[in-house]
């Protein structure tokens, strides 16, 4: 179905650099880039999937059931995206909030071009219609300019200034509220989220995804594009990967801050690594995920394989725990990713209690913001992201937007909260506000 040809690498940032720019002449697209992070469950460094032979967007409405449908009906590479409100599928619930991106539920493309990049070696797979555009596009990008200077526009003339849908106070009463569900025992956790957000706002999208990725260099950065909806992810996290009978989910709960001091930097992660609260937020989470992963799971075959590592990225120090599990190797991919979704670590726990109290609190629809964002591949293994740390973009209506949040547990301080949800704002503010306008 599929034509290969490898090519080897002798300048592969540069060639990153301008295949991503190369990328971004489609309306379709998605890019992978671990930013070279070691990962022992890592199958590539980068993947690019661009030009769609045909697609699927749906809403949350038997959303499933249409993936699971075109999935099999494709038997090919598809990439995507599973919104957050996908979990009306799956569960009695509703996503009744404010919705300023209006983007959709879910979104799969099966794309006519792939290109992996491994080690030192670019691998083209593209599908026998455009085969013949292999050797060409290959040229065309080694070719190709790296720079695209282009920035961020209102149209008013001055610096861009973010917006908060929530503000400070009515945060901190929202806080308190799921405090007391937690008190009475409705919960034990709960992922509270506030969104930031510009309105009339024209950006390019390419260039700030690149400046993003620069200032945050994470393990599951990506790009997706689907005609005027744009996805620019910085995420730490990965939701879950299957390879061939193994099973991962890695969840992040636990999070300080970064310091350009080294010793007040090193104070900050050790503080991380013995905090009680902190721990048991995620310990918290990798239950759940157990329990998840149990699902589908051989019998007896869930472990934890890390709890609690001190993970140090640009912007933040973060906790993350490992869980893996054995399955059968014909269970359906889109089956095992709906037991598992959404992901512990964007709800809380008991889940199902957790996002009833979630939609009752925030005031933004979440759509593809933590949701997940990855590819399946022929041979039905995938691997997806947590869509955090991510600026999502409607070029029509010229809406931006991005959220963050922190895990509210018995232990949780409303303002200590909202100052986590700073922390974790600051790279995205920092590449929207630093924008001088056109």
């Amino acid at each position: 179905m599929r034509t290969h040809q490898s090519f080897t690498l002798a300048d592969k940032p540069g060639f990153k650099l301008r295949l991503l720019n190369w990328a971004g002449g489609y309306k379709e697209a998605v890019w992978l880039d671990s930013n070279n992070h070691p990962d022992p469950y890592g199958s590539l460094e980068v993947l690019l999937a661009v030009d769609a032979e045909t697609s699927l967007v749906a809403s949350h409405s038997a959303g499933f059931r249409a993936l699971r449908e075109y999935h099999k009906k494709t038997s090919d590479w598809l990439v995507g995206y599973i919104g957050y409100d996908m979990k009306n599928d799956l569960e009695s619930l509703t996503s009744d909030n404010t919705d300023g991106l209006k983007f959709p539920d879910l979104c799969f493309f099966q794309p006519r071009k792939v290109i992996r990049i491994t080690s030192d070696r670019v691998d083209f797979m593209y599908l026998k219609k455009v085969a013949g555009e292999i050797q060409s596009d290959f040229q065309r990008i080694t070719e190709l300019d790296p720079a695209k200077e282009k920035g961020l526009n209102t149209g008013r003339g001055e610096q861009a200034r973010l917006r908060m849908r929530m503000p400070r106070q009515a945060y901190y009463s929202r806080v308190r509220h799921i405090l007391e569900h937690i008190h009475r025992g409705n919960i034990y956790e709960a992922n509270f989220c506030q969104e930031f957000f510009l309105e009339n706002t024209v950006l390019d999208p390419w260039k700030t995804y690149n400046r993003l990725n620069h200032i945050s260099q994470t393990p599951f950065a990506a790009f997706f594009r689907l005609d005027h909806f744009y996805l620019l992810c910085a995420s730490p996290e990965r939701f879950l990967k299957k390879k061939e009978d193994l099973l991962i989910s890695q969840p992040i709960k636990g999070t300080a801050k970064r310091s350009r001091f080294k010793n007040m930097d090193a104070r900050y992660r050790t503080s991380l690594l013995r905090s009680t609260k902190e721990r048991a937020e995620n310990i918290m989470i990798v239950d759940l995920v157990r329990n998840d992963l149990s699902k589908s799971a051989v019998r007896g075959s869930v472990q934890v394989t890390e709890l609690c590592q001190v993970r140090t990225y640009r912007q933040v120090h973060q906790l993350v725990s490992t869980v893996i599990a054995r399955i059968r190797r014909d269970m359906n991919p889109i089956q095992l990713l709906m037991e598992a979704f959404p992901m512990g670590s964007m709800t809380g726990a008991p889940k199902f209690a957790a996002l009833k109290i979630i939609e009752e609190y925030e005031m933004t629809k979440r759509g593809a913001y933590s949701g997940a964002l990855g590819y399946i591949t022929p041979e039905n293994d995938f691997d997806f992201n947590v869509v955090i740390r991510s600026i999502l973009y409607n070029e029509a209506s010229k809406y931006v937007s991005f959220s963050v949040g922190s895990a509210i547990t018995a232990r949780s301080e409303p303002e200590k909260e909202y100052e986590e949800c700073l922390v974790k704002a600051r790279a995205m503010r920092e590449v929207l506000e630093s924008n001088y306008l056109e």
